[in-house]
């Protein structure tokens, strides 16, 4: 199955952010290429590039020029999902931005279930 890329965000310091067309997000890390492949030293030295990436035709990768592109796979496999990437709708009542699952955001108790 190919995981295409819908949209892409730069979010940091050489990190992106891609939403994937099934919904998930993952987060990816482009520095460890600079050190790898010389050509990603550009993303760093040149002013503005990093922010122009895009997402190349059909989501099958990324890419900011014809020298500079990732596939959409690598992004799929070496990133970090996100806590949106669930691709599930979240429990009323649950909140989704703290580090303990399940921890309530509200004082109201639950509804009780009905009678059967």
């Amino acid at each position: 199955m190919f995981h295409k890329i819908a949209s892409v965000t730069p979010v940091g310091d050489m990190m992106l952010e891609a939403v994937f067309q099934n919904g998930d997000i993952r987060r990816y890390d482009v520095s460890p290429l600079l050190a790898r492949f010389p050509q990603f030293a550009a993303l760093r030295e040149v002013a503005g590039l990093f922010d122009s990436v895009h997402v190349e035709a059909g989501g099958y990768g990324i890419s900011w020029n014809d020298d500079l592109d990732i596939e959409s796979e690598d992004i799929w496999e070496l990133g970090v999902p996100t806590f949106r990437s669930t691709n599930q709708k979240p429990e009323i009542g649950k909140c989704l931005s703290v580090a303990e699952p399940g921890t309530e955001y509200n004082a109201r108790p639950p509804a009780p279930s009905p009678a059967p």
